[in-house]
């Protein structure tokens, strides 16, 4: 058992302490609390990755008419500033509300029709050359 111990003290000496995928999804996790309150579902369904500054994600994703959605982008890496925005299939600006907040983002948007939608995330600026982001979104 001892020798456990020692390992496993071991183990998280060496264990790097650079923001991961899971920390990312965490923070977005986070920044739908105040959705949850509203009353908005979170879906199970989680997008993440790694992006370079001024690197952008498309996310295709159908959404539907009479549905209301809150997407919320994060990252853990403290310093960073994260960027979310929605558009239709014909590239027109969707959302109805977004903010951002330093390593936090987030848009709003009432489907005006069900289809295909395209969320556009980005790094905007990192301390880091390759930025750990994740996005969540819930509904009602």
């Amino acid at each position: 058992m001892r020798r456990f111990l020692i390992l496993l003290g071991f183990c998280a000496l060496v264990t790097p302490s650079d923001a991961s995928l899971d920390d990312a999804i965490a923070s977005a996790v986070d920044a739908m609390a105040p959705y949850v309150k509203q009353g908005y579902n979170v879906r199970d369904d989680e997008w993440g990755g790694d992006l370079g500054v001024k690197e952008q994600k498309a996310i295709p994703h159908t959404m539907f008419k009479g549905n209301e959605y809150w997407f919320c982008m994060a990252t853990d890496v403290e310093g960073a500033r994260v960027s979310i925005h929605l558009y239709d299939n014909t590239g027109k600006l969707v959302e109805s509300d977004s903010w951002q907040k330093g390593r936090f983002a987030a848009a709003r948007v009432v489907p005006p029709a069900t289809g295909t939608y395209y969320i556009i995330v980005e790094v905007q600026s990192s301390p880091k050359e390759r930025t750990n982001w994740a996005m969540v979104y819930g509904y009602k």
